[in-house]
């Protein structure tokens, strides 16, 4: 069996690798798109490494664009294999798929206004929300802990990871002749003690595991200290500055975990008498979706839903979906808070919001996850006096603010830690590292040799291996 490094090796983003067994089957695990390089990820997204004709299965594990936001892409050039996911995953792919593919739409049709008035040729959105409708039909839901084959020789069982509703860490069994092989892609890992997920769940004795290092050099605050830090940043914004708060938030995910915070410093009293917006219509439908997927909530969280029905709602909390109502917090001269996507403020409505702020030292950008080193985020959060929104330059004159601590990122302990139900297989012969920026994924692995793993490998763009 071959296994190919297709995307997310150098980086964080473009998470795609390859299965191809004796018989010629082929399985895809994730198609994510590459983000955050502006113009450079069109091309790099468009260069998929494989025919999507010959895929026979997609195993996605979980919704996050960086994940699976190629999945339309190829559908359009022919791919017809089944998806198989968790249900929420699935729901949650439903909603962010076509907004990506709207969002494909709007930069081609501004890129090509530009390009028309120089006369260069235009382009064609990588696909669109039609494209990201028709691949629904493709995606089979499977619940988590659950054993399913997709070929006789071939099953599959997903087990939670805590890392956003309805991720999955994908193990895979391959049986060929009178040997079996297992293999484990943990997607993406969360961090443990969460507010609203469950804590990631061990997966049996695997022979290969693929896993993530997005933190893999990094240690997170608790999250104790975390609500302790967003709470002073609140007062220190609203209550004093006078301003307006920013939070830049992934709309999935981060968001809500936000939100859940605000809420809880409410009911305790430590939340000045501000208004509180999310501004983002993927964040107001994807909270619907958490609302109806409670099965994958924590018990923590489900306590306090006994005494507090909607954990993503509360007095002064609006959810804004309209573009006008989005213009409208403009002229919204008192202090608030606004959450709003995208989280490394590449795209959404978020660079409204900074373009409007950015320059007025009164306004606080909060800064709660992580940004990959060529976005506006990281430009901002690491101190660039000048930066460049919708092609003008604003000088960065708003005060600056970050805490990690809410990342859905285990950090490198927490990643071990997790790791750790493999301590003592004897059959493990490696685990990959990816998914991290270059130097990241090396310190990680360091750690891994460190914690007795000797088995851990940093593969390189593109590489291929045999799985023996």
């Amino acid at each position: 069996m071959t296994l190919d490094f297709l995307g997310a090796t150098e980086e964080v983003t473009g998470s795609k690798f390859m299965l191809t067994t004796k018989k010629g089957i082929k399985i895809l695990l994730d198609c994510g798109m590459y983000q955050g390089k502006g113009l450079e990820t069109d091309g790099m997204n468009r260069d998929l490494g494989f025919d999507p004709k010959s895929v026979d299965f997609l195993l996605l594990s979980h919704a996050h664009i960086d994940h699976s936001g190629l999945i339309p892409y190829i559908y359009k050039l022919g791919f017809r294999g089944k998806v198989f996911c968790t249900p929420a995953t699935r729901d949650l792919c439903a909603i962010m798929l076509a907004d990506s593919g709207r969002i494909q739409e709007a930069d081609a049709k501004q890129f090509n206004k530009k390009t028309d008035r120089i006369g260069k040729e235009p382009i064609e959105p990588i696909y669109t929300e039609k494209d990201a409708a028709e691949c629904m039909t493709q995606f089979v839901s499977i619940p988590r802990e659950l054993t399913f084959n997709i070929t006789p020789d071939v099953s599959i069982c997903f087990y939670e990871t805590g890392h956003m509703l309805g991720s999955g860490a994908i193990y895979i069994t391959f049986k060929e002749g009178r040997k079996t092989r297992t293999l484990c892609y943990t997607g993406d890992v969360g961090r443990y003690n969460k507010r609203i997920l469950p804590d990631p769940v061990p997966f049996p004795y695997a022979d290969y595991i693929i896993t993530e290092s997005t933190y893999g050099n990094r240690l997170h605050t608790t999250l104790d200290e975390a609500d302790r830090d967003l709470m002073l940043v609140v007062k220190d914004a609203c209550a004093k500055r006078l301003g307006k708060l920013l939070i830049p938030s992934f709309a999935i995910g981060r968001t809500q975990e936000i939100v859940y915070a605000l809420h809880r410093l409410k009911l305790a009293g430590d939340l000045p008498d501000i208004d509180c917006f999310v501004d983002s219509p993927l964040a107001c439908s994807a909270t619907n979706i958490y609302r109806l997927h409670d099965e994958n909530f924590n018990a923590d969280l489900r306590e306090f839903m006994e005494n507090t029905k909607d954990p993503f709602g509360f007095e002064k909390l609006t959810y804004v979906r309209t573009v006008e109502d989005s213009k409208r917090l403009n002229q919204h001269n008192r202090p608030c808070i606004i959450i709003s996507a995208s989280g490394m403020m590449e795209a959404g409505r978020i660079k409204h919001h900074l373009a409007n702020n950015i320059e007025d030292p009164k306004t606080t950008i909060l800064c709660v996850g992580y940004c990959s080193p060529t976005t506006l985020g990281a430009k901002i959060m690491r101190g660039d006096k000048v930066v460049s929104i919708f092609g003008e330059e604003y000088t960065v004159k708003a005060h600056l603010a970050r805490i990690d601590a809410y990342s859905g990122h285990a950090d490198y302990k927490e990643l071990i830690q997790y790791l750790s139900c493999q301590k003592g297989n004897r059959k493990l012969k490696k685990i990959f590292v990816v998914h991290g920026e270059a130097d990241v994924r090396k310190v990680y692995a360091k750690h891994l040799h460190e914690a007795g793993f000797k088995q851990a490998y940093v593969p390189s763009f593109r590489e291929s291996t045999e799985l023996n």
